[in-house]
């Protein structure tokens, strides 16, 4: 077992709040030159999720950081001249390209895995990488049919054949149309550079803990893993050469790392105030997101509407550096509807409303009505609020 040194560096929970808030983006003046491919680099994983409401989650990720960016620029961000491709990390996630060598460790294990949910039928991986390569690029409906019934998991032969040749690096996701997935083969949509899958588990693991390192200015063990979904085992046999630095963290119960770039200088600068995706990487580990904000957060969308507390796709609102209440929002029209509205007090209320108006200009509303708020008693003083704002 390698002897792993002591920390010699205690961080406040204060201190660890605004380095994760820095590294993540959301302290101090924006990045708008770099825009949304410095957004993907820095974070170096953005979430994608079918559920859309005022926007789908990867348009949501980089708005959080960057304000009203057009939503044309960040798909064209995204997709154009392959700045990014779309692989399992954290969960499905837009990955930027440059790190495609440093996932050949997940491919390889793909190749070898024994068992599948789906059936391979005999000839269809063969069929599929065949007609890319003559008519691509395609949906899996444009390859054939991406379903065999109405049932979402029924999957035909031809779409489980594209999604296995995804995993397996022969084929990549370039694009979203409609949400569907375009696929082409690899080699023609990988720079040649990267084309490759010659780095051993080693390198690879120890450059995706890396990158979670500095994406999540400090993060115990689990936080490190969980960013791109990385056994604790993984994590462990490369930590000690990945460049992290060990650290105490106050009211963390477990041994902690840090970005040392991230403590080489004090977090300052504005904190932005904006609605966040509950896949938003700030948070997508709720437990993570309890100990560093003691905010618990859950997803309600796929819980039965009468047993949701905070509504079908709460997002939370941060604001100086805090996350002080939750918002589910809709939109009728060209009003943005906060359906239900949870406040941390009534300090909370005009972050809230800068929230919401912000979000309301970025999805092209004008007005914003407010249904629920809870506490009750805040709902005037919301409402007040955003009718200053709005003019």
């Amino acid at each position: 077992m390698t002897t792993l040194p002591r920390p010699t560096t205690t961080l406040t929970a204060d201190d660890a709040r605004r380095i994760v808030l820095r590294a993540q983006g959301l302290l101090g003046a924006p990045d708008r030159r770099a825009g949304v491919r410095g957004v993907l680099r820095r974070l170096g994983a953005v979430q994608l999720d079918t559920i859309s409401v005022l926007a789908r989650s990867h348009e949501l990720v980089p708005y959080a950081r960057l304000g009203a960016v057009g939503r044309r620029t960040v798909e064209a961000a995204y997709w154009t001249d392959t700045h990014a491709f779309e692989y399992w990390s954290h969960a499905a996630c837009l990955l930027p390209i440059e790190e495609w060598p440093y996932f050949a460790f997940r491919r390889r294990a793909y190749r070898d895995r024994p068992h599948w949910h789906h059936e391979l039928p005999d000839g269809a991986y063969d069929q599929v990488v065949k007609q890319l390569r003559t008519e691509g690029p395609l949906t899996a409906t444009e390859l054939g049919g991406a379903k065999k019934t109405n049932d979402w998991w029924d999957w035909s032969g031809t779409k489980v054949a594209v999604e296995r040749a995804l995993m397996y690096g022969e084929v990549v996701c370039v694009e979203r149309r409609g949400w569907k997935r375009v696929y082409d083969l690899a080699e023609r949509a990988v720079p040649a550079a990267l084309l490759h899958d010659e780095l051993d588990d080693a390198e690879c693991l120890r450059r995706l803990v890396r990158l979670a390192g500095e994406a999540l200015g400090v993060g115990t063990r689990a936080d490190i893993a969980d960013y791109h979904r990385l056994r604790g085992e993984q994590v462990d046999s490369v930590i000690a050469d990945s460049g992290l630095v060990p650290v105490e963290v106050e009211g963390w119960a477990k041994p902690a790392w840090a970005d040392p770039a991230a403590l080489a200088t004090p977090p300052r600068g504005r904190h932005r105030t904006t609605l966040l995706s509950p896949f938003d990487s700030l948070i997508w580990e709720r437990a993570r997101t309890e100990r560093i904000f003691g905010f618990t957060h859950r997803l309600e969308a796929y819980v039965p509407k009468p047993k949701r507390v905070h509504g079908y796709f709460a997002m939370p609102v941060l604001a100086g550096g805090r996350l002080v209440g939750r918002v589910d929002p809709a939109r009728q029209g060209r009003a943005l509807v906060a359906k239900q509205v949870t406040l941390d007090g009534a300090k909370a209320v005009p972050a809230v409303a800068r929230a919401l108006t912000e979000a309301a200009s970025w999805v092209d509303c004008t007005d914003v009505r407010v249904e629920r708020v809870d506490p009750p008693e805040l709902r005037e003083p919301l409402t007040r609020e955003l009718a200053g704002l709005l003019g």
